[in-house]
């Protein structure tokens, strides 16, 4: 077969876009920033998917970090998120929750990434003009196929006296599907608010963030010690932290950092709960805590 110059200078872009996304996506795994997820040697971005205007196609860009070749089958799940933020798989919605699944396209539905190789996966609504207002959550489901034999494996040898077991663990990663139709009039509160001391050495602030409205929420979680003289110091922060629908609060425990110039029995906690945009920061809701 004869390849042409003009066919290798048509394939050259194509090339150097596949090679730029790999290098940036591995980049990111490097610093993990909020909008990428990883689990094993699969790098995901963005770490969940919204849509929630006119815009009916979005790219999840998959990278193998990894030394082997892996295969993931994609497909649609429910989860169900529980009072302290764990997940559970469901099959039919609790009241006030509707899925996604039906009106997502995804294509493609496997794939198979040679080490240090990306590739884009396109997600797309359908039959939108048939959905009612409110918010549809499924979660994009990537299940690793296991390997036969692992590389420089040998196969394991049984006979009819001895009955051999090998398990061979699955690796599985989800990210949420969110289609949004109509006003969202969701606000957050946080209440509850308590300091744990008991381990000096490990602090930790605990709290229930509150939802209302329509939709879910989502935002970053930072904690801010203010001394008696007005110092602030950043003590704490946590990225991506959601309240789905229907649940109407979640509850949250989060680390403390000692540092210097901070004392836990005076001054006080600035909790922040806030949406980080390109732009600027938005406060979704604030709560001071005294300390004594």
């Amino acid at each position: 077969m004869t390849i042409s110059a003009a066919s290798v200078t048509g394939l050259l872009p194509n090339v150097i876009h596949a090679i730029l996304i790999f290098f940036w996506l591995v980049t990111l795994s490097l610093c993990m920033p909020e909008n990428a997820k990883a689990q094993g040697n699969l790098l995901i971005l963005p770490k969940r998917i919204v849509f929630d205007g006119s815009r009916r196609t979005q790219d999840l860009n998959l990278a193998n970090t990894g030394k082997d070749t892996a295969t993931y089958i994609i497909s649609m799940i429910q989860i169900r998120m529980k009072e302290d933020g764990t997940f559970e798989n469901i099959t039919q919605p609790d009241s006030g929750q509707y899925f996604a699944d039906k009106s997502l396209r995804i294509f493609p539905r496997s794939v198979t990434l040679a080490p240090r190789e990306s590739q884009t996966v396109k997600i797309q609504v359908i039959q939108a003009a048939n959905l009612g207002p409110g918010e549809y959550r499924s979660h994009i489901y990537f299940r690793a196929v296991p390997r036969t034999t692992a590389a420089g494996e040998k196969p394991v040898v049984t006979d009819s006296a001895n009955l051999s077991v090998k398990l061979v663990p699955v690796f599985g990663i989800s990210i949420p599907a969110i289609i949004r139709v109509g006003e969202n009039s969701s606000g957050t509160a946080i209440s509850d608010v308590s300091v744990d001391l008991v381990n000096v050495q490990k602090p930790q602030l605990n709290m229930c963030l509150n939802r209302i409205g329509n939709m879910s929420v989502y935002g970053d979680l930072y904690v801010n010690y203010i001394s008696l003289t007005g110092k602030k110091i950043r003590v704490g922060a946590v990225n991506g932290i959601a309240v789905y629908t229907p649940l109407p609060r979640r509850k949250v425990t989060m680390k403390l950092d000692i540092l210097p110039g901070v004392d836990y029995h005076s001054g006080k906690l600035e909790i922040q709960y806030a949406l980080p945009t390109a732009a600027k920061i938005v406060m979704l809701s604030e709560k001071e805590l005294p300390l004594q």
